[in-house]
């Protein structure tokens, strides 16, 4: 499959994530999902998606729209796991369903992923916020004794307790087999991006480290976080909470921006500010073996076929 960059024409971008056994790629207005199934074949679909900061020039302003996105991501993103899941384990001789089976389906489907987006957004806030704050109030007052110093505590134990998390579940099997899938995702757009045939061959010559990276956005938002929080001089750890849980969409939104300006431009500051996230990329992405990079190409392959066919 060979993409053909035209003179003077700007490559389209493409984003994505590994999900069960598969790979999504998000485009400017769709998204797709490949996964291989049970019985090695790969199924893969294409879904409409329009951002709501292309429809409204008030949502597209700098920091609003990094939060829209953020939001929107995290719902894809969650959508497409569940569906990865779905297809996977779908038995090879299940019956088609019928029009009401399907939209009883999707109901369930929407209240499945709002629990899950609900739970996970929960365990964040205690493991990533709550626990970073009061264990750098316990240090500011037996250890440190110095309250100035809150949010640098917070920013740095956040980090340790990040990277424990990611080492740990680095171990367990499934989630390497996710990793190994969100290297085929890397290496396919930087394929494309490259210019060169969408080849197994060629795709495997790639790196599986990208800027764009949602791991990159995260270290971000921990930097920024240590900015804005080292300037709060508000101790007691329930307002500080409250602070954080206000303030999580502004540090994404700022985040967005910084991501999005670091992509595009050779500013030393802004490339050195994402090159912990293409380290912390060594544990969250792994060598895919040839099947998976199928999937990852499959998943390219027919976010095109809809949205950029003069590319094929």
């Amino acid at each position: 499959m060979k993409y053909t960059a035209h003179e003077g024409v700007k490559m389209p971008s493409i984003g994505g994530q590994a999900v069960m056994e598969g790979v999504m790629m998000n485009g400017s207005h769709h998204y797709s999902l490949a996964v291989r199934k049970q019985d090695g074949s790969i199924v893969s679909h294409i879904f409409p998606h329009e951002s709501v900061t292309e429809k409204n020039k008030f949502y597209n302003l700098p920091i609003i729209r990094g939060i829209i996105r953020f939001g929107e991501s995290l719902s894809i993103g969650t959508k497409t796991l569940n569906l990865s899941a779905d297809y996977y384990l779908e038995e090879p001789d299940q019956q088609p369903l019928s029009q009401q089976e399907k939209a009883k389906q999707k109901k369930k489907e929407a209240a499945e992923t709002a629990v899950t987006m609900v739970l996970a957004f929960v365990l964040a806030l205690g493991l990533f916020v709550a626990l970073p704050i009061y264990i750098s109030r316990l240090l500011s007052l037996y250890v440190f004794h110095n309250h100035y110093l809150l949010g640098v505590m917070e920013g740095v134990i956040r980090m340790i307790l990040f990277l424990a998390y990611l080492l740990s579940i680095s171990k367990i099997k499934d989630v390497h087999r996710l990793f190994k899938y969100h290297g085929a995702e890397h290496k396919s757009i930087n394929c494309f991006e490259a210019g060169l045939d969408m080849t197994v061959e060629n795709v495997k010559k790639m790196s599986r480290y990208n800027r764009r990276c949602g791991t990159s956005f995260l270290f971000i938002i921990m930097f920024v976080s240590i900015l804005i929080f080292s300037l709060i001089q508000i101790t007691q750890p329930l307002a500080r909470f409250l602070i954080h849980l206000a303030m999580i969409p502004v540090i994404a939104g700022v985040s967005y921006e910084i991501l999005k300006l670091s992509a595009r431009s050779d500013n030393k500051f802004l490339k050195a500010l994402t090159q912990p996230g293409i380290w912390i990329q060594h544990i969250t992405t792994q060598e895919p073996d040839d099947e998976q990079i199928e999937v990852g190409i499959e998943s390219v392959r027919k976010l095109f076929e809809t949205e950029h066919p003069e590319y094929l």
